[in-house]
């Protein structure tokens, strides 16, 4: 058996793997075990109940239209702060990590001051007969704010690997603004975006803290799966509450492990390019 030229591998990969089993894998497995002692009817009765599929309409539909926002406007933010040098950049830059270090409570009491009907902006779309605050938009607008950073920071260094060069070659043999970026830079960029994608959209569908302040959390019209988690909790409804959570955690599970294969996928195309 030959040796790893890396000193101190396998004890590296113990504690690697020992770690993540204590913070990961085993508060996972005990979920998973939880659900798993209901039996298949006690589970789709808690997990697939009128609640809580309205529950997880408005938490997958509002989270899928965010991170949709976010793949737009976080592609045109990662393309200002890498493209282009003006003053305030490193500001905007650490405003664009913000979400990471304000604690969600705190961005959902800003948004619900900001949007309610007598807030600063909420006041101004009043007139025009949108409410903001306590209603599914009012959602989607902390959605956003929170998965905004893994969209452009997935997206940000593989612009700045890209450079300018390819650019400037594009256009020498002809090409358009909009033909270089649809065939130059979006190709090269997209693995990235649907990374950050992703991310945002799984971050969105266990979003609690910056939400619940400016959903209303109305059963059937405007409360989200974690907050339904919450209150099945606050009910000593055990059963209920991991089955909801395995929900999630399958929704989650899945969508990772489909980006982890198109990447995979993608890789071994780009090497057979090669």
């Amino acid at each position: 058996m030959r040796r790893s030229i890396i000193p101190g591998f396998g004890l590296s990969l113990g504690v690697t793997v020992a770690w993540l089993s204590l913070i990961v894998f085993l508060p996972l497995a005990a979920l998973a075990l939880k659900a798993a002692q209901m039996g298949p009817a006690d589970f789709v009765a808690s997990a697939l109940n009128a609640r809580a599929i309205a529950a997880y309409k408005v938490s997958f539909g509002t989270a899928l239209l965010a991170a949709l926002i976010n793949a737009f406007f976080g592609t045109l933010v990662a393309w200002v702060l890498v493209r282009y040098s003006f003053p305030g950049r490193r500001l905007v830059s650490a405003m664009v990590d913000l979400p990471f270090a304000l604690p969600t409570a705190v961005a959902g009491i800003a948004l619900t001051t900001l949007y309610a009907e007598n807030g600063w902006i909420g006041s101004l779309l009043a007139p025009l007969g949108i409410k903001v605050a306590f209603t599914w938009i009012g959602i989607t607008v902390a959605l956003t704010f929170v998965g905004m950073p893994f969209v452009v920071r997935s997206i940000e260094p593989v612009l700045a690997d890209l450079g300018n060069d390819v650019e400037e070659v594009a256009t020498t043999l002809g090409a358009t603004r909009i033909q270089t970026f649809n065939r130059v830079i979006f190709p090269a960029i997209f693995p990235a975006l649907l990374t950050g994608f992703a991310m945002a959209f799984a971050r969105g569908v266990g979003e609690y803290g910056s939400v619940i302040f400016i959903a209303g959390n109305m059963p059937y019209r405007t409360e989200i799966a974690p907050l339904l988690i919450v209150t099945q909790l606050e009910q000593y409804d055990y059963d209920g509450a991991s089955a909801i959570a395995v929900v999630l955690l399958l929704a989650s599970f899945a969508l990772l492990v489909l980006l982890n294969l198109y990447q995979a996928w993608n890789a071994k195309r780009g090497g057979r390019g090669e």
